[in-house]
């Protein structure tokens, strides 16, 4: 089949940078001359503009065994120090690290020295609990300041940290804890979550027991828990300890060692659908450089004087580099948030934002699109003027999302970085630089400085501008994922046997460049649909229903069809201000079938519609389109344990069988 897709939605608003803006802006132009000029010398400077080094380092990339690279491989750093002694030392002790406000609104201000000292007993508590270089921990906690601190603490000893989303299930972390051969788990006695204490402990509990007759967990010796939701809480004598009495009376005092530049610090699960989940290995040198560069640039952060926030959880890799690493090596200031976006009300998030000032706010397509459905007036009723920098990760953002995400909340002049990237590049690839790129809704833009990527056929020939196919990576790049955890063979099989006589990393994503070579994301490649011949972008129709006054968000799946190949159809949640009643939807449906057609051509009508009132996502924002895929063909749904809410596929198939 012909990787090629075509592109028939047209977007042509722009919104060039303001000159205010553009004259403090920390990214410029010039980075993008001098990293086309010399791309590992670009590199090498950023690493060490960003990176404290205790042994500088003389070599810069070694690609002489591909796919496996090493980036500064002679150096040595302590990542924690980079994160946090550093700054202490430079006199910057005082300054907020962590704003942290709890789901209840209990807060705690945290500065870069208090964290620091924390960091330190943790560090020395790990010591001795027999946790040192290369071992692996495990942590599964809330978003609270111990989850950044366990992190750094882990770091700082030279050890790999495997964090796991505290939503999941205690078979899902069995079976993380199992691949790494997790030595300690640190988790808490449960946080809350909408209105209520979600329990964590006697997950924890579960998955060290016997599951499913594979016996009792046998690599885990100590379980640390943080005192945060006071639920009762089972306890093993001898393995279980309190956070807040091993940590609080371990010694302040701990010497940051070097560690090797390619010493892993981490392995990040990808929640696959099927299969056992991959454990995405990152290592340190290569893996801070571009995070704290990306985060610099395109975020512009400031440290004297932004308030940062990144909405995600430390349970993904958004909360591992934009929230923990890239910031806090900045000396950034940032609030943490524990809870959900709309407890207790729907404007909670704004009133964060009004409350501790945010300058700059990082968050996800879906729960801008979320916003939409509740209506403007529930921003509008908060002070939301401090913001001055918008960004959105996850998935591709709707151009009428991007633009009401800039108009709604950013007053119609903050601009917008819509950034990709995923779990194995490890930061941000692709993004405007706020202060130099002319924006484009819905668009990703240009590479990053010192990144090389391209938009391919088949057989990696370019298909140039103007033109649709599969998105790769043409060069290694700092914070590249080092390989699979204990599967080298998968990590070449997964992500560089498709292009392996080219040398091209392929991201499994779908792309188009428009005539300026604009970089626009068209979703994953398993996601495009081929209707009479031609393939079409699930996310473009999306952004055409998107479009429309009434559609908050929409899902579009191909679904076997015998005239066609695959037919168009679509899921769409419509906005409370729009709602309609049931002997209006039958119209609304054909609207918007008109509405697709007129947008795109009739080539991408939908055959079918269903209005239902939420689409299946993961815990981390990302639509479950293989589940619509099966109702859609009339399958029975299959597995739905990634999903944030289970429940939602039943209620979709009531509102399918009911239409």
């Amino acid at each position: 089949m012909s990787s090629q897709i075509d592109h028939l939605f047209s977007e042509d608003r722009r919104f060039a940078p303001d000159a205010a803006f553009a004259a403090d802006a920390v990214g410029t132009a010039a980075l993008y001359a001098e990293a086309a000029a010399d791309p590992e010398a670009f590199w090498a400077a950023r690493a060490r503009e960003y990176v404290h080094w205790h042994r500088p380092f003389t070599e810069v990339l070694d690609w002489s065994n591909p796919p496996f690279a090493t980036w500064f491989a002679d150096g040595e750093l302590n990542v924690a120090y980079n994160c946090l002694d550093r700054h202490v030392e430079a006199g910057h002790g005082d300054r907020v690290a962590l704003l942290w406000e709890g789901e209840p609104g209990d807060q705690r201000r945290v500065t870069y020295a208090e964290l620091t000292d924390e960091v330190k007993r943790l560090a020395n508590l790990l010591t001795e609990l027999g946790i040192g270089q290369g071992d692996r921990v495990a942590i599964y906690l809330p978003m609270i300041p111990e989850a950044v601190a366990s992190m750094l603490a882990v770091a700082r000893v030279g050890a790999v940290h495997s964090v796991v989303f505290g939503g999941f299930s205690a078979d899902s972390l069995r079976a993380r804890i199992d691949d790494a051969g997790a030595k300690l788990v640190i988790t808490a006695d449960g946080g809350y979550r909408k209105g209520k204490v979600s329990a964590l402990k006697p997950a924890v509990d579960l998955a060290l027991a016997d599951r499913n007759g594979a016996g009792p967990q046998e690599t885990v010796e100590h379980v640390l828990v943080v005192r945060r939701g006071g639920n009762d809480v089972d306890w093993v004598d001898g393995r279980d300890l309190w956070w807040h009495e091993a940590v609080a009376t371990a010694s302040a005092d701990h010497v940051a060692h070097a560690f090797p530049a390619e010493n892993p610090l981490f392995i990040l699960y990808t929640s696959g659908t099927t299969g056992k989940p991959k454990g995405i290995l990152h290592t340190s040198g290569g893996y801070l450089t571009q995070a704290a560069f990306t985060n610099s640039v395109v975020h512009d952060i400031h440290p004297e004087s932004d308030v940062y926030w990144c909405t995600a959880d430390v349970g993904w890799i958004t909360g591992h580099t934009y929230v923990t690493y890239g910031p806090l090596a900045n000396g950034a200031t940032q609030v943490i948030y524990e809870g959900t976006p709309d407890s207790p009300h729907p404007g909670r998030w704004w009133e964060i934002v009004e409350k501790y000032g945010v300058t700059v706010l990082y968050t996800a397509p879906t729960a801008i699109r979320s916003f939409m459905k509740i209506g403007r007036q529930v921003p509008q009723e908060f002070d939301l003027s401090s913001l001055r920098l918008l960004g959105s990760v996850g998935e591709p953002i709707n151009p009428e999302a991007w633009v009401w995400y800039r108009s709604v909340i950013g007053a119609g002049t903050a601009p917008i970085v819509d950034t990709w990237w995923q779990t194995e590049t490890g930061a941000i690839m692709i993004s405007a630089l706020p202060g130099v790129t002319e924006t484009k809704p819905g668009s990703a833009q240009v590479p990053l400085p010192g990144i090389s990527v391209d938009v391919v056929d088949d057989t990696g020939t370019e298909v140039g501008n103007g033109n649709g196919g599969l998105l790769v990576v043409t060069r290694p790049w700092p914070s590249m994922l080092r390989g699979i955890w204990g599967d080298p063979d998968r990590f070449v099989e997964t992500y560089w046997e498709k292009f392996a006589a080219r040398g091209f990393y392929f991201a499994g994503d779908g792309a188009r460049l428009d005539d300026d070579g604009d970089v626009w994301l068209l979703g994953r490649v398993d996601d495009v649909m081929n209707v009479s011949g031609h393939r079409l972008s699930t996310a473009e129709i999306e952004s055409a229903l998107v479009g429309n006054e009434a559609v908050a968000e929409a899902a579009v799946v191909g679904a076997s069809d015998e005239t066609t190949g695959q037919a168009v159809v679509a899921f769409v949640c419509i906005k409370n201000s729009h709602a309609v009643n049931p002997d209006e939807l039958e119209a609304l449906i054909v609207e918007l079938r008109a509405w697709v057609a007129q947008q795109i051509g009739a080539i991408a009508r939908p055959r079918d519609i269903y209005i239902v009132t939420e689409l299946p996502k993961t815990r981390s924002g990302k639509i479950m389109r293989r589940l619509l895929r099966d109702v859609a063909e009339g399958r029975e749904v299959g597995d739905t344990t990634t999903l944030a809410d289970t429940m939602v596929m039943s209620t979709i198939k009531g509102q399918v069988k009911s239409k």
